[in-house]
């Protein structure tokens, strides 16, 4: 008997598929296409086992289809400029260009042993020149459509490293790498036009129907689409042009239970007054210091500042409220103002505490409620209140119903129009750091912001940088920095902020279906191949990601890089869960945690005989050390192995926890596999056998479910139905010719996820060419019904017995077997039955 031999075979197909370039994907008019797509990952260095979870799912549907006949396009690159590669270069004293293609070597090496079916021709980084100058000429075209501008914004402004943060980079209002207190700056950014697609952005997701629930709840919830009323206050004694504070509010029911108004230190209003208050400044500039993320603004104390001035009601003139500025209201978001109406916000009611203000109940639960309120009372849209001020009139309403009726009066009495507004704002993608793509415009004192000539493409970033101190090194670099006027000729300056990574990542997808055109994409291509047919990726890229990758489809159809039928790119999208695995740890004198590798631990204890404190699983994390090395796992037990495993623990959209003992198992696995096929290979081919019906029977029928279980992304379900056929067939007394027939059926069902196994198999056992490229098996529809079925035999509502009849045999005559079994006579004792109940295919129901 020869030994199944992982480290021999794997190398030996994986060879002879690139001799063959089968996974080489070239449009074919004349077959049907299909585009899967795993979400491309940053080059760290060292690839993880949720990259191969990740990585062997898109492949086992790669394989099934090029098994079914479909022209298949994989493709691999990598999301490659970004703050770590800055970070490793300012550690090592090297430089982010050298850091990140050695980890993208170094990566792809470790990849490439799991046998994935990957067109590597396609290949590419986000940081090749190929690649962002083509990202460049999309951002020219963009601007020509007028989808990108530049205005003058709030922002997340790091101190120590000198640069704007995304809302994401800010963690507890501190920079995500410098831990320095974030603040609020002014600066002149450059900005995506996405909120003006909010809409669409938001109904189209409704025909999504092969996306998660949750996904397309999460992206609904942060476009944020909400009906309310726009209206202003008319102001008492405020500076000349400041007659009126405009306001829009989704509770306009609330309307007279104001008692204040805020604005944001960055409101027009507020800059005005501070040019001549140095509190107003001062108070200002503490607000600036605050982050701009919700988390920031909701867990900051809450601080106003009563400016003095006062505006009417516009209800009750004689009422006046004061108007604050208050550090919890951002510029960019609404108008920069609010009415606070503590009664019904909680906010609202923190602040009007603080400062004395008055709280004034519009609504309450019931009519005999009492106003005075220990905290504001905000009920459910769906909740029935009691409006006792306002619009309304003493009446039961819930609270859709009190805002229309809200909107309507104010309407009917010329105060405000009612509008829908969006929560997503514009996408700020200007970063003051080196490793991005550099953004082809040039300032030019005569002719302003001029956009750089396509022929000038790509605008390269400069090797002979300094990261050794703060800042963004492209303002020191006079001799890149520094360069003509496109349009006149002078001496003018290039723009030294890059793109926001996640512009990089928000056309590849296009990009993979030409890699090397000298435009952003090929109409012909690109109407192939689009769109992603099966995108994999996880759910912490749910919202930005998605969402600006649907934004950017959009914006390449706008200039004529993509089809209409690509302004949604992902048909379907499958978002994995986590590989897991057990945290080992020790303390050491001083009582502080050591973590260690798992290949460190045996059976609970150290080396030097310690025992370890096992925490339960988590996910993978190099700083707690329960990682696990692909590769070692692959040396030791092959990558059919590796990929058996991650595939047949848990459904894919749930974590899969990684141990030792699984991993064994599933070679062991592989191994009875590989042997079950030697044995056939050797048996007598002229000797009979008995079964043969009945193990073609328990084939097709693993066709059958293993068929459906991959369609369906059931790829557990599946190789269940695997490991319980490969049983079948190794007790298994048919002939040579039934048992051959079905090693080979099993060797193509196994294909996708143990490629390497399946394919010596096949070659073993005589098979034609490659079972990669042989068509997948189908079931015999007759083969998938049961000549016989079992029935249960129920008396007076209790299973007693069961019999075994042809799966056609009318109800009499199920009825006569039934009414002749044992136990059925003997309960009856002679008596006839009052009732016979049969249902062909199901049950027997006897009342005696």
């Amino acid at each position: 008997m020869s030994r199944y031999t992982p480290a021999e075979i794997e190398a030996r197909w994986q060879a002879a598929w690139e001799k063959d370039e089968v996974f080489k994907a070239v449009r074919n008019a004349d077959r049907p296409k299909y585009y899967v797509l795993e979400m491309f990952p940053y080059p760290s260095g060292r690839i993880h086992m949720g990259h191969v979870r990740n990585y062997t799912m898109g492949d086992v549907i790669a394989r099934y289809k090029i098994a079914t006949g479909h022209n298949v396009l994989h493709p691999m690159g990598w999301d490659a400029f970004g703050m770590p590669a800055e970070n490793a270069a300012m550690a090592t004293g090297g430089h982010p260009k050298d850091w990140t293609y050695s980890n993208i070597a170094d990566m792809r090496d470790q990849m490439k042993p799991l046998g994935l079916s990957i067109d590597w021709s396609r290949e590419f980084a986000t940081c090749d020149p190929e690649y962002y100058g083509q990202q460049q000429a999309l951002f020219l075209d963009f601007l020509e459509k007028g989808l990108v501008y530049r205005k003058n914004a709030v922002v997340n402004w790091d101190p120590v490293d000198m640069t704007v943060l995304a809302n994401e980079q800010v963690e507890a209002g501190r920079g995500w790498r410098s831990g320095a207190l974030v603040e609020r700056r002014e600066l002149t950014q450059w900005f995506f036009k996405i909120s003006d697609h909010s809409e669409e952005l938001l109904d189209a997701l409704d025909g999504l129907d092969n996306w998660p629930a949750k996904v397309k709840l999460m992206q609904s919830n942060w476009i944020g689409r909400s009906r309310g009323l726009q209206f202003a206050f008319s102001t008492i004694d405020a500076p000349e042009g400041h007659d009126r504070i405009e306001v829009y509010t989704t509770r306009p029911d609330t309307l007279m239970g104001a008692s204040f108004i805020g604005i944001s230190p960055d409101h027009p209003l507020a800059r005005t007054l501070e040019r001549d208050d140095e509190s107003i400044a001062a108070f200002n500039a503490e607000c600036r210091k605050g982050g701009t993320t919700e988390e920031a603004i909701e867990t900051a104390p809450k601080l106003g500042l009563d400016t003095g001035i006062r505006v009417r009601h516009p209800f009750d003139t004689g009422h006046e409220l004061p108007v604050y500025i208050a550090n919890f209201i951002l510029m960019d978001y609404g108008t920069g103002a609010i009415f606070g109406c503590p009664a019904h916000d909680q906010r609202d009611f923190e602040f009007a505490k603080k400062y004395d203000l008055p709280i004034i109940a519009t609504f309450l639960p019931s009519e005999d409620s009492s106003e005075e309120l220990t905290e504001a009372y905000v009920p459910q849209k769906s909740e029935q209140v009691f409006y006792n001020r306002g619009f309304a009139g003493e009446a039961q309403q819930t609270g859709d119903e009190g805002i229309e009726a809200a909107i309507a009066f104010c309407e009917a009495n010329g105060v405000g129009q009612g509008v829908t507004k969006f929560r997503l704002r514009d996408w700020g993608l200007s970063r003051q750091r080196y490793w991005g793509c550099p953004i082809p415009v040039v300032h030019c004192d005569s002719c302003g912001v001029v956009p750089e000539k396509k022929e000038n493409l790509p605008i390269e970033l400069p090797y002979d940088v300094t990261l050794d101190v703060p800042g963004n090194p492209l303002d020191r670099h006079p001799t890149w920095r520094n360069t003509t006027c496109p349009a006149c000729g002078a001496e003018a300056r290039r723009e030294t902020d890059t793109m926001d990574t996640f512009v990089d990542s928000s056309w590849y997808f296009a990009r993979f279906t030409a890699p090397h055109a000298d435009t952003p994409t090929n109409m012909e291509d690109a109407a192939y191949w689009m769109n992603v047919d099966q995108y994999i990726g996880g759910i912490e890229h749910a919202i930005l990601h998605l969402l600006y990758s649907r934004f950017f489809a959009r914006a390449m159809h706008i200039t004529g890089h993509l089809p209409a039928s690509a302004v949604e790119p992902f048909d379907a999208l499958f978002t994995q869960g986590m590989v897991t695995h057990e945290i080992y740890q020790t303390r050491d004198e001083k009582g502080r945690l050591v973590y260690h590798l798992p290949e460190e631990v045996t059976e609970g204890k150290l080396a030097d005989g310690r025992e370890v404190e096992i925490i339960p699983s988590a996910k993978m994390s190099k700083s707690k050390k329960n990682v696990v090395d692909p590769l070692g796992i692959i040396d030791r037990f092959g990558a059919d192995t590796a990929r058996w495993f991650v595939l047949s623990d848990s459904p894919p959209e749930r974590d899969v926890e990684w141990t030792a003992a699984g991993a064994e198992a599933a070679y062991k696995h592989l191994s009875r596999v590989w042997n079950i096929c030697d044995r056939i290979a050797g048996m007598d081919r002229d000797a009979p056998g008995e079964g043969d019906e009945d193990l073609r029977r328990a084939l097709h029928k693993t066709i059958h479910d293993v068929t459906m279980g991959i369609e369906s992304f059931g790829f557990n379900a599946a190789i269940a139905k695997l490991y319980a056929f490969t049983g079948t067939l190794q007790k298994s007394k048919a002939s040579h010719e039934a048992q051959r027939e079905a090693i080979m059926v099993l060797a193509q069902l196994m294909s996708p996820m143990t490629p390497h196994l399946s394919e010596d198999i096949w070659h073993h056992q005589g098979g034609e060419g490659l079972v990669t490229t042989a068509p997948w098996p189908q079931a015999d529809e007759a083969l998938l019904v049961d000549d016989t079925v079992t029935l249960p035999i129920q008396i007076n509502g209790k299973r007693r017995a069961e019999i075994q009849v042809p799966a056609d045999m009318d109800r009499a005559e199920i009825e006569k077997i039934a009414l002749g079994h044992e136990a059925v006579i003997r309960t009856l004792g002679g008596a006839a039955p009052k009732k016979v109940i049969v249902v062909p295919g199901r049950i027997v129901n006897v009342v005696a």
